[in-house]
């Protein structure tokens, strides 16, 4: 008896851990396939690198555009290259519009505000949040004359420095912050001000807090405009407008003393369209398009967000073929759209001409997704495109950029800061093209 009882126990043992596998692990619907996930863990193990979107473009050769990971328990449908990600996020936008819901963003967001919320609070709250944005002039001159106001504080500083090295990340990262704060708080900051250092602290640690809500619904049960909504759609804005606009621009920086040719053509094209003392100004975009080709390419080339922001079906999908649970998550790898050799003739080089067309036009892309695509791409992405313009020629308009260090010799290698990537610490210098001119303000148009 004492015999059979041993045999019985890693008997039943083994059934419980078969148990807990397939539940764990069993394919809920027709999930496609993906490599083979421990128990517990998933497929976790395999995804230890700090450069994880290069990690899922590796399997994707194994198990094709569309298959299936485990982070831990949870099936996750990985997404590579521009059409897999275009048929999901555009083409059935409304179905791939969710949100995943993780930990982390429980501990912190707690599915408030826009970025990581779902069904009828993310709809309101989007709503909300682009009218006050255009409200606050998003796309209209009062946005540009505010960004062309933080953009003179920065160029006589940049002034000051009399062509001494320096990092420009720091200076970069308070400017641009300063766009966010005039709209949201209707003032600016001095750079080295407490408050504001305060404030970037805060968003680096994904908290903050607000001490005045302006709307008028907390008597509304229903109402999706509570505390908890508002602080983090501030946060989600805040974070959008700041964090991703300041490290492309100064990405941007670094990858144009690289190529000082391509530097050069875009200073060539500010000197016959804008000059030496007005202002640049949005509607001089349409005349710039190798500027605009330029822009876009450093977008692109950085990649700030690889791996974008993980979706959820929000109804039982079918999509090519396999069956999708509701509430399926799904990673759109942006950075196998972005680098797709399908839609980028030479994807891992910097080649403005990815933008320009046969005649040296400007030219749009489907697969630039810099700003994600479909239902949830960045709401943001007026006033981003808008800054990275105005920021970028009125530098290049009044300095030269350069480096210490050969241009050969300049490293464009990324650092990664959890799923974001980021410029290398750099430094710099910026020559003033002409002490003597003046900033005038651009004439109405």
């Amino acid at each position: 008896m004492e015999w059979s009882c041993g045999l019985l126990t890693p008997f039943l043992l083994a059934l419980l851990v078969l148990f807990m596998v397939r539940k764990f692990f069993g394919r809920k619907g027709n999930l496609p396939p993906g490599p083979r996930p421990l128990p517990i863990l998933g497929n976790l193990l395999q995804l230890q690198s700090r450069e994880i979107h290069k990690v899922l473009l590796k399997l994707s050769k194994t198990y094709g555009p569309i298959y299936t990971l485990h982070m831990g328990p949870k099936p996750t449908v990985v997404l590579c290259g521009f059409q897999a990600v275009k048929e999901a996020l555009v083409d059935n936008g409304d179905k791939f519009s969710g949100r995943a819901e993780f930990p982390i963003v429980d501990l912190t967001s707690k599915g408030y505000g826009i970025a990581f919320s779902n069904g009828e609070r993310w709809k309101e709250l989007r709503r909300f949040s682009l009218s006050t944005l255009r409200n606050f002039g998003m796309g209209k001159r009062s946005i540009e004359e505010r960004i062309q106001e933080e953009i003179q504080y920065l160029l006589e500083l940049f002034q000051e420095t009399k062509g001494s090295l320096l990092s420009p990340t720091f200076f970069i990262r308070r400017s641009i912050s300063n766009v966010i704060c005039s709209i949201l708080f209707g003032r600016r900051f001095e750079y080295t001000d407490q408050k504001l250092q305060t404030l970037l602290d805060l968003v680096a640690e994904n908290v903050r807090r607000l001490d005045n809500i302006w709307v008028q619904e907390r008597n509304n049960p229903h109402s999706q405009f509570n505390l908890s909504n508002l602080l983090t759609s501030a946060l989600d804005i805040f974070f959008a407008g700041q964090e991703t606009t300041s490290g492309t621009l100064g990405y941007g920086l670094l990858i144009l003393m690289k190529y000082p040719s391509i530097k050069e053509k875009v200073q060539a094209e500010i000197k016959n369209v804008i000059g030496r003392t007005r202002r640049p100004c949005l509607t001089d975009r349409v005349k710039m398009p190798y500027t605009e080709a330029v822009i876009h390419e450093i977008m692109r080339f950085v990649d700030f967000l690889p791996l974008g922001v993980p979706h959820a079906v929000t109804e039982g999908t079918v999509f090519r073929g396999y069956a999708l649970p509701k509430g399926t998550i799904i990673v759109p790898v942006l950075h196998s759209v972005l680098y797709d050799p399908t839609v980028f003739k030479s994807p891992y080089e910097f080649d403005p001409e990815h933008f320009l067309d046969q005649n040296g036009l400007f030219k749009k892309c489907e697969g630039f997704m810099a700003f994600s695509a479909g239902k949830r791409a960045c709401p943001g992405e007026g006033l981003a495109r808008m800054e990275l313009y105005l920021y970028l020629t009125s530098i290049l308009q009044k300095f030269e950029i350069c480096s210490d260090i050969p241009p050969e010799d300049i490293d464009l290698s990324p650092e990664y800061s959890g799923i974001g990537k980021m410029a290398p610490t750099f430094q710099m210098r910026l020559i003033s093209l002409d002490t003597q001119d003046s900033f005038t303000q651009s004439p109405q148009r």
